[in-house]
């Protein structure tokens, strides 16, 4: 969909727009006002933002903003037919309910316009669902103009956490507050029902600027000093980029110091949970606790794995390090790229050297002689949105074989290896190229390899790694504890970067409690709370009789924003499982299981919460009660490992070691990566007097994870008890 005309509310505002004379009484200087108070003074701006990704990114259903075909249409997924169909300008779909019945639901909402286009469904409770079913709103020739699934491989029945009812598909909570201004959640966990509400359907000027009041207020009367906005997004130290004498590649002059645009960006373009409602302008980290490089969302390399928004791949990238910000690529309303293709490149960098086949190596009228070809491989997310790594990094096929991250070359070249497209980067640039990187000591951490502590301690002492990744691999020593990582961690907690503090907070984790608290204790008072509620969980088992008074209130007040940043979330199991966890270590038993068990009310299918909630039974003597838990939990989830593994254990105190022995197999099974499963099935297997199959298990083990201590440890004991072979054998 293209640039659309004005909006009629807007076109009136822009009747002798300028800083003309006042159009209305003076707003309260807090006031959100919306996006045609700021069209009176800002056409040009309003004009570049209208029909952009961000003003359509929620429409209300009309015939005017849906894209897909209603008129009868079917598709069919998993044995299930939906149909598509209209009555007047009602938008209804057939499917599947909660139930698993099929029945009308009516489209009230448009979500997103390109490349694909999404629709949501109210729901008495106040939750609007997002149907699994997308419009591909790409031309007929490229391939689109029809409907598809996102999850073309799953069967996804009601009651499944996927399944469009689920909470995994619920907009209040996954995709509101990036869509829509000024948004508040609104959820009444008593009621268990939705109130949201927004200033602005969809992402308009106050989403960025924040409220526009004090600033619309002066415009009108054009009396006093201008408040200015409520957040300033630009550049206001006269910087410049210019190409240095001889340079091919342009520096920032002065260097930039603040990065007020990046903070406002970072607040829906990244992987983050939310900590606390903040308005635009406040620190991203006292709003936000972000994901670092992690397994599932990163590959060890730090190139983009899962969905990750752009953030913690260009906080990476040589060009942030060198002061580049969002807008310096992007136009900050229409969103387009303030120059087409690798033109927008050749700002910063010199064409002469670098769109040459001496640099690229390929025609340069092909797809290989493109800058983000190689620097910014692109990854399919919701099968046909292609995201870009804002990593900006040099292609590293050398690394795919040791830490199984791809490579830009082998993207194309997919009849090759990567040995392959390493030797030819040889042939062209040397070695150069293969710069050390921490990549595979993160990669080697993530199998569990005790050798990787060492180059994981360097990487968080380098200064010239960005912040991200020197968190990473702080964070990573959590599965390494150690005296020499205890002092690596001490060296982070007290690193100028707030992400490196984080990062080593998280590290803390398998410290121990007196270690984590002594260390962790001094950052209740930091000055970012992401970094003061990491401390305050990483401390909250400590006895509060036995800290001094001062501490003593310093500590309650961060466990408070802990708690509150808890409460952010009361829709969601996953907050109750941390209140839960909370109040284990504050020694609340009895509202530790409430918390358990009101996380299993608003997800069944949530397998940490079951688990938890049956070995805190267990400890109550109550197996009875944990194992109802568990079956319960399996029956909606057959393949849910640590639930499996926990009923094996459960059946094993019982006696009941063939039942057991199944369990803890399927485990292993459903989570073969998993060490302590297998561990533990092994151990099970030798005490029941079955060693060669307990052999079997470690050896299957130790070829994942061939230094694990562990599971050598357990090899040695079974082959010491192995009786001496037969002559013959």
């Amino acid at each position: 969909m293209g640039a659309r005309a004005l909006p009629a509310w807007i076109a009136t505002a822009l009747v002798g727009a300028g800083c003309g004379g006042p159009t209305g009484p003076p707003p309260a200087e807090s006031a959100w006002l919306g996006a045609a108070a700021c069209a009176e003074c800002h056409p040009e701006e309003t004009a570049a933002w209208t029909g952009s990704d961000h003003d359509l990114a929620m429409q209300p259903a009309t015939p005017a903003t849906v894209l897909g075909d209603f008129a009868d249409a079917t598709a069919e997924h998993a044995g299930v037919t939906t149909r598509f169909h209209r009555d007047g300008d009602r938008f209804l779909v057939t499917t599947d309910g909660p139930d698993g019945a099929p029945a009308d639901f009516e489209v009230a909402y448009t979500f997103g316009v390109r490349p694909l286009q999404q629709y949501l469904v109210p729901f008495p409770d106040g939750r609007l669902q997002v149907l699994p079913w997308c419009w591909d709103a790409r031309p007929a020739e490229e391939g689109g103009q029809r409907w598809f699934h996102l999850y073309p491989d799953e069967t996804l029945p009601a009651g499944d956490v996927l399944h469009w009812t689920g909470p995994n598909q619920n907009w209040n909570h996954v995709c509101a507050e990036c869509h829509s201004t000024r948004l508040r959640k609104g959820y009444d966990l008593a009621a268990d029902r939705f109130e949201t509400t927004w200033s602005e359907i969809d992402v308009a000027c106050e989403a960025c600027h924040g409220p526009g009041g004090a600033h619309v207020a002066w415009a009108r009367a054009r009396r006093g000093r201008d408040p200015r906005l409520a957040v300033r997004l630009g550049d206001h130290d006269g910087g410049w980029w210019a190409f240095p004498e001889g340079k091919a590649t342009a520096a920032r002059r002065p260097p930039r110091t603040e990065r007020p645009e990046l903070e406002v960006c970072a607040r829906c373009h990244s992987r983050r949970s939310q900590i606390a409602v903040t308005d635009p302008g406040a620190p991203f980290l006292d709003g936000y606790r972000p994901a670092l490089l992690e397994e599932g969302l990163y590959h060890p390399d730090g190139q983009i794995q899962d969905e990750v928004y752009v953030w913690g791949s260009f906080l990476q990238s040589r060009m942030y390090a060198a002061g580049v910000t969002c807008s310096d690529c992007h136009d900050p309303h229409s969103l387009r790229l303030r120059s087409p293709g690798d033109s927008v490149c050749n700002t910063c960098h010199s064409p002469a050297p670098y769109r040459t086949r001496a640099h690229h190596h390929h025609d340069p009228a092909r797809e290989g002689a493109d800058c983000t070809g190689c620097h910014m491989p692109q990854t399919a997310y919701m099968r046909i949105d292609l995201r870009a790594d804002h990593s900006l990094r040099v292609p590293r096929p050398d690394l795919s074989r040791t830490t199984g991250a791809p490579n830009a070359c082998n993207r194309c070249h997919d009849d090759r290896d990567p040995a392959w497209a390493a030797a030819r980067m040889d042939e062209w640039y040397g070695k150069d190229w293969r710069k050390p990187t921490p990549a595979p000591a993160l990669a080697a951490a993530r199998r569990g390899d005790p050798a990787a502590a060492a180059d994981l301690r360097a990487a968080a002492a380098d200064p010239e790694l960005p912040a991200i990744v020197r968190a990473t691999a702080l964070a990573a020593l959590r599965g390494f504890p150690a005296p020499e990582q205890v002092e690596a961690l001490r060296a982070g907690l007290a690193d100028p970067e707030p992400l490196v503090r984080l990062g080593a907070l998280q590290g803390l984790g398998e410290a121990g409690l007196q270690i984590a608290a002594t260390l962790a204790f001094p950052l209740l008072e930091d000055p970012v709370r992401a970094v003061r509620i990491e401390a305050a969980r990483l401390t909250a088992a400590l006895p509060a009789v036995q800290l001094p008074e001062h501490w003593r209130g310093v500590w309650q007040r961060a466990l408070d924003e802990y708690e509150a940043s808890l409460r952010i979330d009361d829709d969601r199991a996953s907050a109750h499982l941390n209140r839960a966890l909370l109040q284990l270590a504050r020694k609340r038993e009895d509202l530790a299981e409430r918390e358990y068990r009101m996380g299993l009310r608003l997800d069944p299918a949530n397998v940490l919460c079951a688990v938890n909630l049956a070995d805190l039974l267990r400890g109550q003597k109550r197996d009875a009660e944990g194992e109802e838990v568990l079956r319960r939990l399996l029956a909606r989830v057959p393949d849910a490992a640590a639930a499996e593994h926990a009923l094996g254990l459960l059946l094993v105190r019982r006696g009941e070691q063939d039942e057991a022995l199944s369990f803890l197999r399927r485990a292993v099974d459903h989570a073969p990566r998993v060490p302590r499963y297998r561990y533990v099935l092994a151990v099970a297997l030798r005490d029941l007097g079955r060693p060669e199959e307990a052999l079997a298990e470690v050896r299957a083990a130790l070829a994942e994870r061939p230094e694990d201590p562990a599971f050598r440890e357990l090899l040695r004991g079974l082959a010491s008890a192995e009786p001496d072979p037969k002559p013959g054998d």
